[in-house]
């Protein structure tokens, strides 16, 4: 059987641990090479060499997203090494401070937009060009199911999924005459690093925490990280061909109460 993204370039962004580094290894272990990019210049590397180890093709690339010289450097340093690039998924992202929308500072609010959306508009307009001389390609936005409901929580977040839901479908419109394809994946509560940090954030336990938030989805239990990671595989292979503009919700029946 042949691999589903094989001779594929991939730069995965957020990619030292939880839901990043699912993506990665999924990938990998699918044909593709791929750029592991994120901040964390302790774990990346770990990734890397963990695909490496197991046959596949990476390397890392410290990446700070909301830096738009950092992420015009690496996208070309990633299509210098491989050639091209094929497949893009805008995985990096925070969550931010949980305060009330008239309790949130300039910069509170700043910094998640810079992350959250920034990143994804640096990351796929530098990746743009390459896919164009490539003949095509796949962009993934991580966005949440938060970017399709509201919830009275972390304001700052829930406006910046938003912006990413919106964002993919205006690129897919701008760039399907090029075959380039644009979808969003709106994952439910999985269980990552990042859920951990949220749970604390609101004074909770983590073990506790996804307990509580298990019983808010129908399936009866949250998610990991290698749920998502199929739904990227997905939207990267030639499988999802006519898939553009789209929203694939991974969420165990959270929004469909």
């Amino acid at each position: 059987m042949a691999a589903r993204v094989g001779g594929k370039v991939a730069v995965v962004t957020g990619a030292a641990r939880g839901l990043g580094m699912a993506h990665c290894i999924r990938l990998a272990q699918e044909g593709a090479k791929v750029a592991v990019t994120d901040i964390l210049d302790d774990d990346g590397p770990k990734v890397a060499d963990q695909i490496i180890k197991s046959g596949g093709t990476a390397a890392f690339w410290k990446l700070d997203v909301t830096n738009e010289r950092q992420v015009r450097q690496v996208i070309t340093e990633v299509a210098n090494r491989w050639g091209t690039i094929n497949i893009l998924v805008n995985n990096a992202g925070i969550v931010g401070v949980n305060k009330p929308t008239h309790e949130v500072t300039e910069e509170e609010w700043d910094r998640v937009m810079a992350v959250n959306v920034k990143g994804v508009f640096f990351c796929t307009k530098h990746v743009i060009p390459y896919m164009k001389k490539a003949g095509g390609g796949s962009i993934i936005n991580i966005s949440s199911i938060y970017g399709l409901i509201g919830a009275a929580d972390v304001p700052p977040y829930h406006a910046s999924k938003g912006a990413v839901r919106l964002m993919t479908k205006t690129d897919a419109m701008i760039y399907a005459k090029d075959n380039i394809r644009v979808n969003s994946i709106h994952p439910g509560y999985i269980a990552t690093p990042m859920l951990d940090e949220a749970a604390v954030g609101q004074g909770v336990a983590p073990e506790e925490f996804r307990k509580m938030a298990a019983k808010e989805h129908p399936i009866g239990r949250v998610g990991v990280p290698d749920d998502i990671a199929w739904a990227v595989l997905y939207l990267a292979s030639d499988e999802s061909g006519l898939v553009t503009g789209s929203e694939l919700v991974v969420d165990g029946g959270y929004t469909a109460r």
